[in-house]
């Protein structure tokens, strides 16, 4: 029980799945259309472990930061590809086998052309769109000018979820994120991790990406304030350097969440957060729940039964 506790999880809603992560293993579980589930895991050893450097406060944030947009783009496209290879099923087993190995050729260069796009429109959407709206106000003094930068670039994050959210395949994965959260509640309560041992638990937990993303708007208003208005586009693009010190002070402060120390200051930030996540999480059915509890214990290394289709990762053949 005391070595449960030490052990800290967390994971991502994919397409028909969860991916969930451990100190030591990331695991992919998916559901196929015939009712099977599929399961891929890794050996993991986070960048922060491995250079000491990294793993320093306010370092640490940025870099867990990359490291999760990795992992989940890498599940995204693993997700993606069971779901292609289920259409393929009235093919010939050796066309499939060549689409696969295909798939996964192509897949390979789509999570580094991804996560450059995500990036790309990331920083285009959410920080420097909001500069060129805020500048076209005429609002001079430093201390306005990223106050109303700040509540433009919160307005885009919200409509954007609320514009996702509608969609009714985002409303799936919004399902099994609350699966999700559900089974690291109850593994984190020391219940079963079973489905009717992880039911009675919300599906809003403190530690979500949601929170995250929601507190690194906030901090960023403050990082952003002393840096006064900016004039010029070069200006505008130094801001671009503060990124991973936003993000290091953001993971900070869900750490504190789960602390004793600070932790009703840490209660009030991430607050909004877990209101957010009545708009990203969705109450799962059973079968939800049953995958993203498969992802958790392939994730904890623990026995997951003789029912699940296991992907051998090429380390492995």
């Amino acid at each position: 029980m005391n070595e449960q506790s030490k052990i800290t999880v967390g994971g991502q809603a994919v397409l028909e799945g969860v991916m969930m992560r451990s100190p030591e293993y990331v695991a992919v579980a998916v559901r196929k259309p015939n009712g099977r589930i599929v399961l891929k895991k890794d050996a993991f050893k986070s960048w922060t472990k491995r250079y000491k450097i990294l793993g320093w406060p306010f370092i640490r944030g940025g870099v867990i930061l990359i490291e999760s947009m990795i992992m989940g783009i890498k599940a995204l496209n693993f997700s993606s590809t069971i779901a292609m290879e289920a259409e393929e099923k009235s093919k010939s087993e050796k066309k499939q086998e060549k689409t696969r190995k295909k798939t996964q050729k192509e897949n390979d260069l789509k999570v580094i052309l991804t996560m450059l796009l995500a990036f790309a429109l990331g920083i285009g959407l959410f920080f420097y769109l909001p500069l060129i709206i805020t500048d076209s106000t005429g609002v001079q003094t430093g201390l306005a000018f990223n106050l109303v930068d700040g509540v433009i670039r919160l307005a885009f994050f919200l409509i954007y979820l609320f514009l996702i959210s509608l969609w009714k395949d985002i409303r799936r994965v919004f399902e099994y994120h609350g699966a999700e959260h559900k089974s690291v509640f109850a593994y984190e309560n020391k219940q079963p991790l079973t489905i009717e041992g992880v039911k009675s638990f919300t599906t809003h937990h403190p530690r979500c990406g949601t929170s995250f993303l929601l507190i690194v708007m906030l901090v960023s208003i403050m990082v952003f304030i002393p840096l006064g208005k900016p004039d010029n586009i070069n200006e505008r693009l130094i801001r671009l350097v503060f990124i991973p010190l936003i993000g290091g002070i953001s993971y900070e402060i869900i750490r504190l969440s789960g602390s004793k120390f600070g932790k009703k200051f840490a209660r009030i930030l991430v607050a909004p957060g877990l209101w957010l996540q009545r708009i990203t999480t969705k109450e799962p059915d059973d079968s939800q729940l049953e995958v993203a509890l498969v992802s958790l214990k392939a994730a904890l290394n623990k026995d997951v039964g003789d029912q699940i289709e296991w992907v051998v990762p090429k380390n492995e053949k």
